[in-house]
């Protein structure tokens, strides 16, 4: 398991599960605030996107719930930080520079919609570079996909096993383009 890394700001770990530069970098994390901390105000040049895992993440825009997933194109800036600490998975550095659809939607009140045996999904965002969504895959489900640009997922809830991998709550697997997925779900 990744290890949890302090940032530069007290109260706030890392779990770094991709990384490419310093301290300003395209990232792929997973951020832990414990109660009351907070991150000095910050512009995201190059964008950033999160889905809150747990607790309440806030900052001047409002109070985001667990489930809550949030895209801040580039230019946007906020000053995060969680009263009763909060979990978040963040991608920073990884938006085309002209985007700028900003998103905030509670998928708690949202109902999966089947896309195809074994798979429903909750539609976050879509443009010509990225499909961005939460997929529920039933129970024993035999997900295989093959040619696609890149393939990511993180896990919310349940398990899967892929590779002779498994897979449980907030593994992360990043596949290449046209790396053949063959995953089979886990009992819940």
């Amino acid at each position: 398991k990744t290890p949890w890394v302090p940032s530069p700001m007290k109260g706030v770990d890392r779990r770094m599960l991709d990384r490419i530069g310093a301290e300003v970098a395209r990232a792929t994390s997973i951020v832990r605030y414990a109660p009351g901390s907070s991150f000095s105000a910050h512009t995201h040049t190059g964008g950033e996107e999160f889905l809150v895992l747990d607790g309440v993440f806030q900052d001047e825009h409002g109070d985001f719930p667990v489930g809550t997933y949030v895209r801040n194109p580039p230019t946007t800036s906020h000053t995060p930080s969680s009263a009763l600490g909060t979990t978040i998975f963040v991608k920073l550095w990884q938006f085309d520079m002209a985007d700028r659809h900003q998103i905030v939607i509670d998928t708690q009140g949202k109902t999966p919609q089947r896309v195809r045996d074994g798979v429903s999904e909750i539609p976050l965002f879509h443009d010509s570079r990225e499909r961005v969504r939460i997929e529920v895959w039933d129970a024993g489900a035999i997900i295989a996909e093959s040619g696609h640009g890149g393939f990511e997922a993180l896990v919310i809830q349940g398990s899967f096993t892929e590779g002779g991998e498994v897979f449980s709550a907030n593994s992360w697997l990043r596949l290449p383009p046209n790396a053949d997925l063959s995953a089979v779900a886990g009992d819940a």
